[in-house]
């Protein structure tokens, strides 16, 4: 039984840029701004949400499916998720389509500036559920475009497929009912609290409505930790100490929801899974770039046991 990865896969282009932006930008000259910034330092990392996640869950020892659209860029992308004993069937290419990039310029007190071509993104309901000719245990819908999303959230239901809604930076263009009946189709729901007040603000759907609607409601809060909230009452998981000095926050919540669906497949509690969570989520924040981190169950499971004072039980 599988584990299936809906969304997108991205090429992410970071940039350095040795000054402050405002040292080239005019405040009085902003409609005809007309500049260039010499960046020395240039780093191209995989990403996209799905990329993301399926990389963590290799590290567990997991093989799940990605579903994706990519373009005809792809190839270094797909070596790598090869080399990593990751199957690529319903990863579909999109003729005369790039893959999804982002463009990050830095400056040196940490302003961005970002640019995001979508490109193959855009066609991710070229993808369909009933292609996938094997049972899955359960699924998550991360961002997959407005329709790719309802698309795929819709006909996993349809098959009975239990699934994780995780709307991510993608919450807002979703209308009111959309989020509530993606909510209402969905099995699980996750957000980071700024999505969890997003949803209350869009949908009108504040956490204690929520969680009456799924079984499950997961809640990341950064430094403090995350919520569960299920029907046995609320499961509160403090942070797990960094496995070193926190290099890059980007990645965090994929890697976060790695652990989460590891969990879920094998049926561990929601303590030990939010734990688990929280603990690939802090090893994550100690590299630089979202697929460049490494652990193994080892170090996992010694982690595990500084952070919680408990053995892993697995």
């Amino acid at each position: 039984m599988a584990i299936l990865v809906c969304g997108s896969l991205a090429y992410d282009t970071l940039l350095s840029f040795n000054n402050r932006f405002d040292s080239q930008i005019l405040p009085d000259q902003l409609h005809k701004i007309s500049t260039t910034f010499l960046v020395p330092s240039m780093r191209r990392e995989f990403g996209g949400c799905s990329g993301n996640i399926a990389y963590n869950l290799a590290l567990l020892g997991e093989s799940p499916l990605v579903m994706a659209t990519v373009g005809e860029d792809f190839a270094p992308y797909r070596t790598h998720l090869k080399r990593l004993g990751l199957r690529d069937d319903h990863i579909t290419t999109i003729p005369g389509q790039f893959t999804a990039q982002c463009f990050i310029i830095s400056d040196r007190d940490g302003n961005q500036l970002m640019a995001f071509h979508p490109g193959a993104f855009d066609h991710s309901t070229t993808n369909h559920m009933r292609d996938v000719g094997e049972p899955i245990e359960v699924a998550i819908v991360a961002p997959s475009g407005h329709d790719g999303c309802l698309q795929h959230c819709r006909e996993l239901a349809e098959l009975g497929v239990p699934f994780v809604f995780d709307p991510g930076q993608e919450l807002p263009l979703f209308s009111r009912d959309e989020l509530n009946e993606l909510v209402e189709l969905a099995t699980y729901v996750t957000l980071n609290d700024y999505e969890s007040e997003l949803m209350r603000e869009r949908a009108g759907l504040p956490i204690e409505a929520l969680r009456r609607k799924v079984e499950a409601l997961v809640v990341t809060r950064g430094s403090q930790g995350s919520e569960i909230y299920t029907e046995d009452g609320v499961h509160r998981i403090p942070c797990a100490p960094l496995a070193g000095a926190p290099v890059d926050p980007s990645g965090c919540g994929d890697a976060y929801r790695a652990g989460l669906l590891y969990g879920l497949k094998r049926g561990l509690d929601w303590q030990v899974t939010g734990r688990l969570a929280n603990v690939i989520g802090a090893v994550k924040v100690a590299s630089l770039g979202a697929q460049n981190h490494f652990f193994d169950w080892d170090s996992l499971a010694d982690l595990y046991e500084q952070a919680y004072g408990a053995a892993w039980p697995g």
